[in-house]
């Protein structure tokens, strides 16, 4: 059994990922660049920042099994079922570790965690300290997808004395403490906006210049889903006009985030690498592994493997 697990690790975290994998499979962790060195014999593929497509399938012709994580927007999933491929997303398995991660974010916002701590590292006089800071009690987040991850957020949000509203695409069961809303209300109301959709062309860019422009001044976004639900040259646009207060940002239109991306620039947006789902170290995440270690096993038995995508009838 060969698993290729494509996407940029540190050395430490290639060993620690290796390590969670039975003894007896070839376990290769390559970036996209060293991907085609050995795809040839690869039974399955966990893929991060490459595409999955026909071309790149006709050179890994003994794959059986695509695992993703939680999103899937870089698998062409009918070319993959044309193959006899199963393919498999991990929907749920990190909802804790995001929603802590967006509460991270609201906290070091509102509690100004990144300005004190630089302002303290910088050995600054204390006595001449000014910053504005809030309590969570009475804001308003609004959550544009209310899976797993979004009611894990409002949730915890609700703990804080916060109102919560919700936006979905397509009517579900109601939801203890959200109030469901349409977007342009969401957009107007709420302090805070946190996404939490798959990223389809639906939902490209759904957050643009004409979203910011209904949003409050004061308002920030979040996102720990895909960069490629907001669009980035809007947002920047729109914190440079002071259509919004900030942003904290875990995933962007081009990943690695490039080093002169102006993103960085901003005091007033907070950025980390794409780690709100890898809680126990970079690139890591404990029950993440499990689950797809138990979903491979599946499909090597011949059987569906949890939150299939498609459908494979084996001959």
């Amino acid at each position: 059994m060969k698993v290729v697990i494509i996407g940029y690790f540190t050395e430490s975290s290639k060993t620690i990922i290796i390590n969670e994998f039975p003894d007896d499979w070839e376990i290769d962790i390559v970036t996209p660049e060293e991907s085609d060195l050995t795809l040839e014999n690869a039974d399955v593929v966990i893929p991060e920042h490459i595409k999955i497509d026909s071309e790149f399938l006709s050179k890994a012709k003994k794959i059986k099994f695509v695992q993703t994580g939680a999103g899937y927007d870089n698998v062409d999933i009918e070319s993959c079922t044309k193959k006899g491929i199963w393919v498999s997303n991990a929907s749920g398995v990190n909802a804790t570790a995001v929603a802590e991660h967006v509460m991270a974010f609201i906290l070091s916002w509102y509690k100004n965690i990144p300005y004190l701590n630089n302002y303290m590292k910088e050995k600054k006089d204390e006595k001449k300290l000014s910053y504005r800071g809030s309590e969570l009690a009475d804001k308003t987040i609004g959550i544009i997808g209310v899976g797993a991850i979004g009611q894990k957020v409002a949730k915890y949000c609700n703990a804080f004395g916060m109102r919560v509203l919700g936006h979905v695409r397509k009517k579900i069961n109601t939801v203890e403490n959200i109030e469901f809303v349409d977007l342009e209300t969401l957009y107007m109301k709420s302090d805070i906006v946190t996404v939490h959709v798959y990223l389809n062309d639906k939902t490209r860019h759904m957050i643009n210049s004409e979203a910011f422009k209904k949003m409050k001044k004061e308002a920030i976004i979040i996102n720990t889903a895909r960069g490629s639900i907001i669009d980035e040259k809007a947002l920047i646009a729109a914190l440079k006009n002071g259509d919004i207060a900030g942003a904290g940002l875990d995933v962007f239109e081009k990943e690695p985030l490039a080093i002169d991306d102006e993103l960085r620039e901003f005091n007033n947006v907070i950025l980390t690498p794409h780690t709100a789902g890898m809680p126990d170290g970079s690139k890591f995440h404990k029950k993440r592994y499990a689950f797809f270690i138990e979903n491979i096993k599946k499909v090597i038995a011949g059987k569906e493997p949890d939150n299939a995508l498609n459908k494979i009838w084996y001959k």
